[in-house]
């Protein structure tokens, strides 16, 4: 895994970057919606999917 820095804000100090991992690349920031116990409460599938076009879900299966 890498991170690479894009850029960087002087006043507010805020940075977008990029992540490549084995897998592929995440840019960052980035919206990841969360599912705990396996599920991403109150989104359905298609919105994530279709409406939230998210790049990468974090599932909390434990």
């Amino acid at each position: 895994m890498n991170f690479e820095l894009q850029t960087t804000d002087t006043t507010t100090k805020a940075r977008a970057g990029r992540i490549t991992t084995d897998h592929g690349v995440i840019e960052t920031p980035i919206f990841m919606p969360v599912g705990t116990v396996a599920s991403v409460k109150g989104v359905q599938q298609r919105e994530l999917t279709e409406d939230i076009n998210a790049d990468i879900i974090l599932g909390n299966t434990y």
